[in-house]
């Protein structure tokens, strides 16, 4: 990455240690090397490169938080999130689709499922040879994903049907393996909702549409149906009408695991508008050489730190939770407040950046418009702004009449 982005030659208290920085650097190149030349097709036809999760499960970046007897690397989450950001420099689309695929759906089952379901889907996802997805949100339920869920799920000899549909999901079009929300118990409410591992070809399992975005074009993103589709009950994770503990032992490191994508998205979009100004010439001088030009990018660059100094400090604060030890209390006012953060701060530092790139930043075709069409999404997946902004002020205000 270009000097200005860079991080230091010594360590301090405040930086990455030797370890962390080697991690950061591999999955940099890799990505560099391997994917950033599929991200302009990817984003010009919604392009899927089948290939591309088996040279990222090769090359060792799947399974990061997971344990070696499983085929993970056995590392923390401040790693995944290395792994995470360096990827998301080169081709913010991929890495989307390795957080879902890694984070939401991987280490998901590896916090929550049995040995059995461990042992069984595991080294596949660790490997890159299936892919992986979340299934929680749908038609008409937005962020009150658990009160509004209207997929059900009953009890048939040694099987669940599961009726009902999902739609935003992540991979959900190019999936093998996905772990699917659905309610066992209404009366209960959200707190009647239990975890399935649903595989693709299961009869009553079909893709009902491949949705077509804005940004972050190319990871797959689709609507979900369920017709009287049978699980096997050994596929039932965490235990029946336990679902909302597997959401929340999993919500505040998904969370944090979103700051990273933004880190590496800014990262990327400082470094092109560094570039561009030492080139671009206007009045016979670099536009670099201009105060108003300058004044931005030091207001991208400050951005980018901070986004990087408050993503580090929440991934090593999330990095030690049990399962359970989530949706709740400090680490969850954290996590909320540093994703809030990181995107409205990365969405600041698109604008500048198009602002810089000038008419070249407008069109289409351009990287920085790709990256800039990108933001949005993180202000509005995992949770919105104004979601965020409830989680911390809730925290915050506990114990008063509201």
């Amino acid at each position: 990455m270009n000097d200005i982005i860079g991080r230091n030659d010594k360590p301090n208290l405040f930086d990455l240690d030797a370890d962390h920085r080697m991690i950061l650097e591999n999955a940099d190149r890799f990505a560099r090397n391997e994917l950033y030349g599929l991200s302009e097709r990817m984003d010009n036809e919604e392009w899927w490169p089948e290939e591309a999760f088996a040279k990222i499960g090769e090359n060792g970046l799947f399974g990061i938080t997971i344990p070696e007897e499983y085929g993970g690397a056995g590392l923390d989450l401040v790693a995944a999130g290395l792994v995470l950001q360096g990827l998301a420099r080169w081709n913010h689309a991929m890495a989307l689709a390795w957080v879902a695929h890694d984070n939401l759906c991987a280490n998901n089952i590896y916090r929550n499922g049995t040995d059995e379901q461990r042992r069984r889907f595991l080294p596949d996802l660790c490997s890159g040879r299936k892919v992986g997805a979340l299934g929680l949100t749908e038609p008409g339920a937005g962020s009150d994903a658990m009160g509004s869920m209207r997929t059900t799920a009953r009890r048939e000899g040694d099987h669940y049907v599961l009726n009902g549909s999902k739609i935003y999901i992540t991979n959900g079009p190019v999936a093998d393996v996905l772990l699917v929300y659905a309610k066992t118990d209404r009366e209960k409410g959200a707190h009647g909702i239990s975890a399935f591992i649903v595989e693709k070809g299961m009869p009553g399992f079909k893709v009902a549409q491949k949705l077509n975005k804005m940004g972050y074009r190319g990871s797959q993103t689709g609507e979900l149906l369920f017709e009287d589709c049978r699980v096997p009950a050994q596929n039932l994770v965490g235990g029946e009408n336990r679902g909302v503990a597997v959401v929340m032992s999993g919500l505040d490191l998904e969370r944090a695991m979103i700051s990273p994508l933004c880190l590496g998205i800014a990262e990327r979009a400082l470094e092109l508008s560094v570039d561009y100004a030492k080139t671009r010439k206007q009045f016979g001088k670099p536009i670099g050489s201009f105060q108003m030009v300058q004044s931005m990018l030091a207001d991208m660059y400050v951005h980018v730190e901070t986004i990087r100094s408050f993503t580090y400090r929440v991934l090593a604060a999330a990095a030690p939770l049990e399962v359970g030890g989530g949706g709740r209390g400090d680490i969850h006012t954290l996590t909320a407040a540093s994703v809030m953060y990181a995107a409205e701060a990365t969405h600041k530092v698109l604008d500048l950046a198009v602002q810089v790139h000038g008419g070249t930043g407008y069109i289409w075709e351009s990287e920085i418009n790709r990256l800039f069409r990108s933001t949005k999404l993180m202000e509005i997946g995992a949770g919105t702004t104004e979601v965020r902004k409830m989680i911390i002020s809730g925290e915050l205000l506990k114990g008063i009449e509201r």
